[in-house]
């Protein structure tokens, strides 16, 4: 099979200043032209994985009310469940049913006065029928941290900076994301009707991640696409393998030599389902994103972030995963964010889950 995109090994890399100049070269160029590679080499065993993934299938086999009673509308940190149907890219439905698990740190005080990005932190939901899920998500999630924080060192190191280059908006307390994702399978409908994306279903539309890096795990088999200078291109399972893409604070970060990865998923046939997990690294929610002093080279061939009238980038790292959240998710905007003037617009005036 011909991978779409690149693969990297990332034992190649040399954790220091100087980096393996051979796989450097190849990640720049990697996220220069694609925005996503596939990583090998990551050191996150099998068995882990393995854990992960039926715990996730146990999960999404609970009934309902075991689900729903960890529903996303009941958290103002946007943890928890979501139904198929429920989350909106762009607008439009998404069909997937998932489970998010973020940073596990605690409230901060409520203050009249605070950004309102600072809600965003806080505990997450659990599930009482299946307590093993909480150790296990943790324990993956700190391990792909360190797999994030080690490619975002190679990263800096690819681009001329030092490899630390990111610490002053990332240390000690990063943006942490999980989510656990079931997509039912469905099938397609005829183009034009809600859900239609190319007259398939829409998994997931078309988007970019408002982080730094996220890695995506695929099970069994994929529905992910990724746009490249080619066009849409499939992005296979390849056993051993993570994809990383490239979010928008890095594309803020590099003044657009580097683009965040636009990619879609789409839902699997009547019949089957796919379970895929993805994490999201992000800068610390009160940082602000720096323009990085790339080297001249790099520098002069710097685009500048993509202008996009319905997404704009915030350097503001709180205010830009707020946009993101509140537009994904319009029934907990409506919820717990009801008293900000721009709920409705960013959440684009739909408040309620489409039907299906």
């Amino acid at each position: 099979m011909t991978a779409p995109l690149p693969i990297l090994d990332l034992g190649r890399f040399q954790d220091d200043d100087s980096g393996g100049a051979a796989f450097l070269d190849d990640l720049r160029v990697a996220i220069r032209r694609y925005g996503a590679f596939y990583v090998t080499g990551h050191g996150v065993d099998a068995a882990t994985l393995d854990q992960a993934f039926a715990l996730s299938r146990r999960f999404f086999a609970l009934s309902d009310a075991d689900k729903r009673a960890i529903e996303m509308v009941h958290s103002p940190h946007f943890r928890g469940y979501t139904r198929a149907g429920w989350e909106r890219t762009r607008g439009k439905a998404d069909w997937r049913e998932q489970v998010d698990i973020g940073s596990e740190r605690p409230t901060l005080p409520a203050d009249a006065d605070a950004p309102a990005w600072t809600r965003l932190q806080g505990p997450n939901q659990w599930p009482d029928a299946l307590p093993e899920l909480r150790p296990a998500a943790l324990a993956l999630q700190d391990a792909l941290t360190e797999v994030t924080l080690r490619l975002l060192r190679a990263v800096a190191l690819a681009i001329g900076l030092k490899a630390d280059a990111f610490d002053p908006i990332v240390a000690p307390d990063p943006t942490q994301l999980i989510k656990l994702i079931r997509y039912p399978g469905r099938d397609a409908l005829p183009e034009g009707e809600q859900g239609g994306q190319d007259g398939g279903g829409q998994g997931v539309g078309a988007h970019k991640d408002s982080g730094l890096l996220t890695l995506v795990l695929q099970h069994q088999q994929s529905g992910l696409q990724a746009e490249t200078p080619d066009g849409w291109v499939d992005v296979p399972l390849i056993p051993g393998t993570f994809v990383v893409n490239a979010g928008e604070l890095l594309e803020l970060a590099t003044d657009g030599y580097f683009r965040a990865a636009v990619h879609r998923v789409v839902t699997p046939p009547t019949g089957v389902d796919r379970l895929s997990i993805a994490f999201f690294l992000g800068a610390r929610l009160g940082a602000r994103v720096p323009v990085l002093p790339l080297l001249p080279d790099l520098a002069a061939q710097a685009r500048g972030p993509e202008r996009d009238p319905n997404n704009p980038l915030f350097v503001d790292v709180g205010e830009n995963a707020l946009k993101s959240r509140l537009r994904s998710h319009p029934d907990v905007a409506q919820r717990h964010y009801a008293d900000l003037p721009a709920v409705a617009a960013l959440a684009g005036r739909v408040l309620e889950p489409a039907a299906y």
